[in-house]
């Protein structure tokens, strides 16, 4: 009896700490989600749960339960370990206990059984349930689903079926099947534990009850097993073959009718089944097992293996011509890469001094510095202090002093386990030390006589220097601010250091929720297993405090069903400072699509651009891509979650872009999706890779090398009036290292989204990124000079080899850093430039561009006195005049000064046309 009290106590104790889990888990989420203001969404999904979890477990539970029961009532009381061979005595000849009861005598018969077996089915019902809760965001798209506009090619079915209906039906057929094995194994139990079965030794008996329970029972089963068969003929759309993803040749003529088939042989099975409710025979459901076993052996496996490799298999381009046709289609479809505009590049050798005055916008932002040696760069000059930390360098543009600038730039977050260990307080971490200080800005291009960035943006509190001016610069919610804090207490917070003292604020934002009053405190005291809030004196009656501050996290728990681009970017806009996270809707029941191998997803969408402020920790979502389905049928589920793009500040739009990870996933697809017709895609005769990089970091890389990421360039493109900000990625042919085509998405508007392909002569050589680095570290100059300072005690860090369109040619560029062996701050000291045949190393891009091109610039650049004319003339006067300005132009173009050399080449005009209309100097 003592053990009882004492199993009855812990038992006690430990349902109530589970019930207090669950129960603080739910105020605090109320709490939170009513501070952020969708406090519809937490009620939307947290209703769909409850819905689905009660629904499942009433009928999970009874039909265990109804099945426990009827097994209890009819099976008999036999001792199921009766030996067959004496006839209920043992070799001595000893009788033996013939029921439980005699058995275990009067304690037996005072089980309480009907209660057991209804324990059970709660327990089981209850795991059942808490499982298929999981699945409210696929029960809610079925509620809500909203029409794709495009049918699929086998059954005219619309997408939105296998979008939103398909899953959910696959999903109920998984319940209603683990429901009845749960069912068949309960039943079987009682059975077994009064020896209604028997499976000792050689024997094998079942109880005429125990039949008719496992007739219906498996009658049932294969009822459903029917129409798993049926939904099967959907499920079709997604095999692949190693041909075709979708349903092929085999598939449509052979594997639909088999599945037709099987399921008539499962009704059939059925039907025989619960027919032995009154023959009550192993027999009947043994001869259905066979059929719809068997048949599915040989129907589904053996004959469409045969069918395939004998008939289809010597004519499978032929067969299977119309079937990859649909995949084409399909997955073109399904990743939006229909709208990629395929233009002709001709990659010419034409550019001249004129043509990159011309394209100054694109010169000017030909991005120099990688982000690696800029974020240690960053480190070392702005960190300021030790528990300052730059997570990210982010590309972005802005309009800077008139001009459209592409710029890199870093949030300076807060990292409090930086702080020396002795520092790292209750009240350091969670009250004083809250928030990061400000951002980090610096141009693309531009370097000082050091080789370190130009700030437009530095120090604490941020100093403009060419930069947007940030009027609140504090930053409490980033990339990686885990922890919780509390502001508004008694105590002022640490803001930033000013020499040996330091300066604080107070948070005058209205994020986070309140903890004031005992029940809060000891609520959130409990909820972050940290007394300290319940005993802490800083704690006033408005205090506020601040969690789920990393903003991805912040992101996922208002709306977990979307899929988060890995790089969230910092903006600043109107003096405050913001986040912007790209987020996806996906789905893996797209028709015909190829898969990605990130386990099955095969429609992607950027239909949601997030808008986190950095201050207050205000989240916004905003639909980019109305026409996705999946974000039509969210904006039903949860009417107040989303706002149109047009309701975004105008400011923010300006610094919208496309996405890395969607353009990554569209370009590894478009290697192979570009190839329109189905005999070229199955040869593969077309087949695009991403270019190979060297690895490593010293100054001559060697290796197989990594594949090429996209990067976010400022060009103007090709017949274009202005430059924008692009995302781009060179192509090269499978196989080879001579570049084909390049990719790129406009990130600007009236153009956002449209993505462009431009296709090279397929009969004309254009150097591909690891050509040029080949040729690179075949220049002795520049070899000889990297090893030199290899030896010299220094580093030599080779910077991402950038591809640059520029009118109908292309450019090349790559950055050369140096740091000591032993040092962190890499320094930006030399800019190698390709074009053509040519490779040249300078200290600047200008320079190098000088150097470039200084070889094509026009015959008339280099002015002679015309022949016949004497020395002094009015022709040689104005000859000198013309080269002084050439002269002036070459010095301007080698210092960066892109307007000086305009106005140079400006004034050199007039001279060479007079000179060229009076050779004579009449």
């Amino acid at each position: 009896m003592r053990w009882r009290g004492i199993t009855v106590a812990v038992i006690v104790i430990v349902a109530c700490l589970i019930a207090l889990g669950l129960a603080s888990d739910f105020l605090v989420d109320w709490l939170w989600f009513s501070a952020v203001g969708y406090f519809d969404v937490f009620w939307t999904i947290l209703g769909a749960k409850a819905v689905l979890f009660v629904a499942v477990f009433a009928v999970s539970t009874v039909a265990l339960w109804v099945n426990g029961a009827l097994a209890s009532r009819f099976a008999r009381r036999l001792w199921p370990w009766l030996p067959a061979a004496v006839g209920g005595r043992s070799a001595s000849g000893r009788t033996l206990p013939e029921t439980l009861s005699e058995l275990f005598g009067p304690a037996y018969s005072r089980l309480p059984w009907r209660f057991v077996v209804a324990g059970v089915a709660v327990i089981l019902g209850t795991l059942i349930a808490a499982v298929e809760a999981g699945n409210w965001d696929v029960a809610l798209r079925f509620v809500y689903q909203a029409p794709y506009g495009l049918s699929d090619p086998l059954y005219g079915k619309d997408i939105g079926f296998y979008l939103f209906s398909l899953p959910a039906y696959v999903a109920l057929k998984n319940w209603a099947l683990t429901t009845l094995v749960l069912s068949a194994f309960v039943a079987g139990a009682v059975y077994w534990a009064h020896g209604d079965i028997m499976l000792e030794g050689g024997r094998r008996w079942m109880s005429s009850a125990a039949v008719t329970h496992g007739s219906a029972l498996l009658g049932l089963f294969f009822a459903v097993k029917a129409w798993s068969y049926g939904l099967d003929r959907f499920l079709l759309l997604y095999g692949d073959n190693g041909v075709v993803v979708g349903a092929g040749y085999t598939d449509v003529n052979i594997e639909l009718p088999v599945l037709w088939a099987l399921m008539a042989l499962a009704s059939i099975a059925a039907l025989i089944s619960w027919a032995n409710l009154w023959v009550r025979r192993w027999r009947l459901p043994a001869v259905g097992a066979a059929l719809v076993f068997g048949g599915s052996f040989v129907l589904a496996l053996l004959v469409p293996a045969l069918f395939q490799r004998v008939y289809v298999k010597p004519s499978e381009l032929q067969l299977e011509a119309p079937y990859i046709q649909r995949n084409i289609a399909l997955t073109q479809e399904a990743y939006n890469l229909r709208q990629i505009t395929v233009k002709p590049f001709p990659a010419e050798q034409g550019l001249t001094f004129q043509s990159l005055q011309a394209n100054r916008a694109t010169i000017d932002n030909i991005r120099l510095w990688d982000w690696q040696p800029l974020m240690d760069t960053y480190a070392q000059l702005q960190e300021i202090r030790t528990y300052y930390k730059f997570h990210d360098v982010d590309v972005d543009r802005y309009e800077l002093g008139g001009s459209y600038q592409q710029v890199m730039l870093s949030a300076r977050e807060l990292e409090p386990a930086l702080l020396p260990p002795n520092a790292q307080t209750w009240v350091n971490l969670h009250v004083l030390f809250t928030h990061g200080n400000g951002v980090v800005m610096s141009p693309v291009t531009r370097k000082s006589a050091e080789g370190l960035p130009i700030f437009y943006l530095q120090d604490i509190p941020p100093v403009a220097s060419g930069g947007p001016a940030v009027r609140e610069p504090r930053i409490y919610f980033g990339e990686r601010t885990d922890s919780y804090v509390i502001v508004k207490g008694s105590t002022p917070e640490f803001d930033y250091p000013k020499g040996k003292d330091n300066v604080y604020a107070a948070y005058d934002g209205l994020g986070g929720v309140s903890v004031g009053g005992a029940a809060r405190k000891s609520l959130f005291a409990w909820y972050f297993d940290d007394p300290n809030i319940l005993l802490s004196s800083y704690i006033t009656g408005g205090s506020r405090i601040l969690f789920r501050r990393n903003i991805r996290d912040r992101v996922r728990t208002i709306a977990p069903f979307l899929r988060l681009d890995h790089d969230p970017y910092v903006v600043i806009s109107d003096g405050r400072l913001f986040w912007m996270q790209d987020a996806y809707t996906t789905s893996r029941w797209f028709p015909y699509a190829q898969p990605l191998p990130d386990g099955g997803t095969n429609y992607i969408r950027n239909s949601v651009k997030v808008v986190i402020d950095a201050y207050n920790g205000n989240v916004d979502f905003y639909v980019a891509d109305p026409s996705d389905p999946l974000v039509a049928t969210y904006r039903r589920i949860f009417p107040g979650l989303f706002k149109p793009l047009e309701a975004m500040p105008p400011d923010l739009q300006k610094h919208i872009r496309y996405p890395e990870d969607l353009f990554l996933t569209q370009a590894q697809l478009y290697r192979a999706y570009h190839m329109d017709t189905p005999e070229v895609f199955y040869n593969r005769e077309d087949l695009w890779q991403f270019p190979r990089e060297p690895t490593g970091i010293d100054g001559v890389r060697g290796g197989d090398g990594t594949k090429m990421a996209p990067y976010y360039i400022n060009m103007r493109l090709p017949g274009e009036a202005r430059a924008e900000f692009f995302l781009m990625l060179p192509m090269v042919p499978s196989q080879r290292e001579n570049m084909i085509a390049w990719l790129a998405a406009r990130c600007d508007q009236p153009g956002y989204g449209k993505l462009i392909a431009y296709e090279f002569p397929k009969d004309k050589l254009v150097f591909g990124p690891f050509q040029i680095e080949a040729r690179i570290n075949q220049n002795t100059d520049i070899s000889q000079q990297i090893s030199l300072w290899n030896q010299m005690g220094s580093r030599v860090i080779r910077g991402n080899l950038l591809v640059v369109p520029i009118e109908n040619s292309i450019l090349y560029v790559t950055p050369l850093y140096l740091r000591a062996e032993t040092g962190q701050l890499p320094e930006l000291k030399r800019v190698i430039a390709a074009y053509g045949d040519h490779v040249v190393m300078e200290e600047t891009l200008a320079g190098a561009l000088a150097a470039l091109f200084k070889d094509s610039a026009p015959v008339s650049l280099h002015p002679s006195p015309p022949a016949g004319t004497a020395a002094g003339g009015p022709s040689d006067a104005r000859a000198r005049e013309a080269l002084s300005h050439y002269d002036r132009a070459i010095e301007r173009l080698r210092a960066g000064d892109w307007s000086g050399f305009g106005a140079e080449l400006d004034a050199l005009r007039p001279l060479l046309e007079e000179l060229s209309q009076h050779p004579s100097g009449r």
